[in-house]
């Protein structure tokens, strides 16, 4: 369970999944407190997605989806100049209820009382083997290779599935970390992928 407020990071591509690793280099002032405050915390960062025609209102508070994923800081090495290199393991998603700020001026960033998003560890209809079978099929075909020599079968789904997903569009990685669950996320990659496979010219799957 996450604690019921915690800072937000808001970046404009980028979305993490639970369980997912993201190496992130913090350089702006405001960011640079929120890494000291989150280390003499509880390690916890927000990750949240700006929304399309964000750039004019950067400095202040540009809107953000409303979902995002809490990420614990596993790794931090602060630099001579002050910036951080960090590595962030995503932890649980989670809604924004509402928005604050903490510190003053240039170091003044963003923070929101959330509320947990637990997904579920068992998924009615049980765990997703028809659909990771589904998602590899899609991708031997694409691939022009046979299923069972495309991916090796103790890739766990998690990362299989997340790690398909870091090459989609943004707002499409923001849908897939918005479904309820593994299974539904690896459903919703399928149907994407298959939709891509569709319109792609040349009937090659273009993942970006």
């Amino acid at each position: 369970m996450l604690p019921s407020e915690i800072p937000l990071f808001p970046l404009p591509n980028v979305v993490l999944f639970p369980a997912t690793l993201l190496p992130l280099h913090i350089f702006e002032p405001r960011y640079r407190a929120m890494v000291e405050d989150a280390l003499e915390g509880e390690r916890l960062i927000g990750m949240v997605m700006l929304r399309p025609g964000w750039e004019p209102d950067y400095d202040a508070a540009p809107h953000v989806y409303p979902i995002g994923c809490a990420g614990f800081i596993t790794h931090a090495d602060r630099l001579p100049d002050g910036r951080y290199n960090i590595l962030l393991r995503g932890h649980e998603k989670f809604r924004i209820v509402d928005e604050t700020s903490t510190r003053d001026g240039a170091q003044r960033y963003r923070v929101a009382r959330i509320e947990s998003i637990a997904e579920p560890l068992h998924p009615a209809g049980g765990a997703p083997d028809d659909a990771r079978q589904q998602l590899e099929r899609v991708i031997a075909k694409r691939l022009h290779r046979n299923p069972d020599d495309t991916i090796p079968k103790d890739i766990p789904d998690a990362d299989l599935i997340h790690a398909i997903a870091q090459h989609l569009e943004p707002v499409e990685k923001q849908a897939l970390l918005e479904c309820n669950g593994l299974l539904e996320r690896c459903r919703a990659l399928v149907e994407l992928l298959e939709m891509k496979a569709i319109v792609a010219p040349g009937g090659t799957t273009r993942l970006q």
